[in-house]
């Protein structure tokens, strides 16, 4: 279900990012990771990765600057 749901959203976004910008190559990750929070230390860690993520992406092998 999970993946239904992942799925549909991707489709929606990859069509409205075509449709107002022709002009950007856009590409999702080709899948997702789910991942159960069993406790504290575990929520931490995913907080974290996902607030300093974002600062490392022109450290990423498909970033392309422009």
């Amino acid at each position: 279900m999970l993946s239904k749901v992942v799925n549909s959203y991707k489709g929606i976004v990859t069509k409205t990012i075509n449709k107002t910008n022709a002009n950007t190559h856009f590409a999702w990750q080709r899948s997702f990771y789910d991942h159960i929070i069993r406790n504290d230390d575990s929520l931490a860690k995913i907080r974290e990765y996902i607030r300093d993520n974002p600062l490392k992406w022109d450290l990423d092998k498909y970033y392309i600057q422009g």
